[in-house]
Parts: structure tokens; sequence; C-alpha cells
């Protein structure tokens, strides 16, 4: 991706930047809010690469963090994906870049610097590739701990959940028709877009139930499709998309809790809950094998060891354990694709037509309408050149 032009002030030191501020505590949900060549002031610990990719593809033109961007709890994805689409990252600013900056403030990034007007506001670490890439060499040796930790929340979860994973009790009870269909779950993760438009000719020909979860929802319509079914915290979906006709489920805490619901409310959708100590994707498909689905097609989700560790959250221990207990149903979308999508080369394609046009010619030429009609051309074609020949 082009990365926009980013403004310097004359007589500036090379690589000063100079952008307007948009900060929030939450990266997901500062990213609606940021054009490019903005500023995006964040508190994220451990970026992952889900976040630093949205970050890319807005086209910021630097990261803030008031936060390590790499703790050295795990090796998190994120900060090398900035450095390497050529982001600037300026880490651990610490809680005065929040105290001391407004929305909307036009910043200016000297070396470690930031700068409001003449004032410097926050000083933090100018990361780099060798620097990311050492981080992340130390990070590795700290993954053991990360897994023992992965390993205690496994087995935390599997407690509190044990009824709903073994029995489905708690599943709610939802209008759309899911028994015997597929399901396709949508979630805004890694490389869904590549991911979905593979998935053209299957979603064409099977129909599958749509289920986006949060930003997996506007994921489905942005690609031309609506979803049957929009589950999740409702903290990263789009009014309009929530207003499409999908059934809409809102992910509550386990006692009961929907801080979600509240918007349904001010928008006027109408919602179920499913509470569940488990993250939104997991739920979705626990809801849809739990309904009958006879395959459940998975498109940004997470499904490898890094993949959990990346998101930086305990709560991924459910995914591992909802894997499990969906078991051979459920298929990653890169999978299908590779199943389902048949590649023709070229001279296939060509060799094909011409054994087609072959046959018929052979038919025309065997059966007594063919010769008929064989003599008609010919004769037809005596007359043109008879009378083209006249012409001269």
């Amino acid at each position: 991706m082009r990365l926009p032009t980013l403004r310097r002030t004359r007589g500036a030191e090379p690589g000063t930047i100079i952008g307007t501020a948009r900060l929030d505590r939450r990266t997901k949900r500062l990213v609606g809010r940021l054009r490019a060549g903005d500023l995006a002031v964040i508190d994220h610990v451990d970026i992952d690469r889900v976040a630093a990719d949205a970050l890319v593809a807005v086209g910021v033109g630097a990261v803030l963090n008031a936060k390590p961007s790499i703790s050295g709890r795990y090796p998190n994805l994120g900060p090398q994906v900035l450095i390497e689409a050529g982001v600037l990252l300026l880490d651990d600013l610490g809680e005065g870049v929040f105290q001391n900056v407004r929305e909307g403030d036009e910043l200016r990034i000297e070396g470690n610097t930031v700068f409001l007007g003449d004032e410097p506001v926050a000083h933090g670490i100018r990361q780099d590739a060798e620097s990311v890439a050492k981080s992340m060499v130390d990070a590795r040796e700290g993954l053991s701990v990360q897994l023992e930790a992965f390993a205690a929340n496994t087995m935390e979860y599997l407690k509190q959940e044990r009824d709903l994973l073994l029995d489905g009790v708690g599943v709610p009870e939802v209008a759309t028709q899911v028994a015997g269909r597929h399901c396709l779950i949508v979630v805004r993760g890694y490389d869904y877009k590549a991911d979905l438009d593979v998935l053209r000719p299957y979603i064409r020909e099977f129909k599958p139930v749509l289920i986006g979860v949060d930003g997996g929802a506007d994921a489905l319509v942005e690609a031309g499709y609506t979803p049957d079914m929009i589950i999740g915290d409702m903290d990263s979906v789009s009014d309009d998309v929530l207003r499409c006709g999908a059934e809409v489920i809102v992910h509550a805490y386990p006692d009961g809790r929907a801080p979600g619901l509240a918007r349904m409310h001010q928008l006027g959708v109408p919602a179920i809950t499913f509470p569940a100590a488990a993250t939104s994707e997991d739920i979705a498909m626990l809801l849809a094998d739990e309904k009958g689905a006879s395959l459940i097609v998975a498109v940004g989700t997470h499904a490898t060891l890094v993949e959990f560790l990346d998101k930086g959250r305990g709560g991924m221990a459910s995914t591992f354990l909802t894997r499990l207990r969906i078991g051979g149903k459920l298929v990653d979308a890169k999978g299908v694709s590779r199943l389902y999508r048949q590649s023709i080369s070229g001279s296939s394609l060509l060799l094909l037509v011409l054994s087609a046009i072959a046959a018929m010619a052979a038919a025309v030429a065997v059966s007594t309408v063919g010769k008929a009609y064989l003599a008609v051309v010919a004769e037809w074609w005596d007359n043109l050149m008879f009378q083209v020949q006249r012409l001269f």
C-alpha cells in the first residue's frame, strides 16, 4: 500500500513528521476515525497483527503508543507489520501523551519527541527494523511462560463453560434456519479480504448462512453480501450494517451484563444475548454447531498458536477448546479455497474448444442434413465471390 506524503516543516530535521492527532485507548475503535496521514495515539501493549494491518490500511502517518509495543511477554507480530509498511512507530510515550494531547491537535514528531506547537509533550522510543527484530528475539525467550499461562487459562475456561462446551447449555434460540446448511463465519482477522474473494464461487453455489462477528459483518457488506446473523459485543460494527436486517446476537458477560445491548436499543434494532466467557468468534462457532450446521467455514479466525498468543488475551484459550469441540465440522477458509478452486490452464482450455469445433465439423460432414447445409453454404459462398468479382 502507498502511504500518504507526510508534511514537514521548513528547516526541520529530516524525518520530522506533522499530522493531526486522533486518540483512543482501544485501537480497533480508533481505526474507524482515522484518515490518511493522521497520527494515531494509542494505548496498546503488544500491538497484534490485526491492529497493525488496520492501521496500515487507513494510511496513518505515525503510531504514537503510550505503552510498549513489544513488552517481551511473547513475540507479537504488529510492530514488524508497521515498520515494514513504512509507518513511524514511537513507543512507550507514557500516560502524559493522553494528558497533554487532545483530539484534533496538530503534532510534530522530531526524533523521539512529540511537540505540540513548540512545547514537547512526550518522549518515547523510535522503533526501527533493527530494534523490533532484537525485541522479538528477546520476546521469544519468554514464550514458555506464556504457554504455561495459556494452558492455565484453558483449564479455567473449561471449568467455567463445561456445560456450554459439552452440552450446548446456554446457546440462545435463533430465528435463522441453520440446521443442515453450511455456515460461513467471518472475523475481521488475518487475510479476511483475500479469503472472502477466493470463496465467491463457494458462496454462490452453496449459499451458506453468513455470520459476521463484529467487524466481520462490515467485511461481508464490503464484499457485496448481506449477513444473515451478526454476533459480538457490537463495538466495531457500523450502524448501517446493524440495520441491514440481519439477526443480531449480543455477546454478554457470564453474569448477563451486555454493554452492547444499549446500543441496539438506541438504534431500534431487536437483539438477543448470548452470555459466555468465550470470545465472540467462538460463540459464533458454538452456536452454528449447536443449531445443526453441516459445515462451518471460518474466515479471518485464529487457528495457530502464534495467532492465539498474538491477541494477548487469556480468553483466547476458549478458541483452542472450541475447535476441539467442533472437530471435523470446522474448515479454515484457506483450506476451502484450495479444495474448491479449480485452475484450468490456457492450453487446456484451447484444446477443449478446438476439440468441440472438430466434433461439430465431423458431425456436420457425415450427416445427410449436414451435407445439405454444406451445399447451401458453398452455393452462398460462390454467389458472394461472383458478386465481388463483378465489382472489379
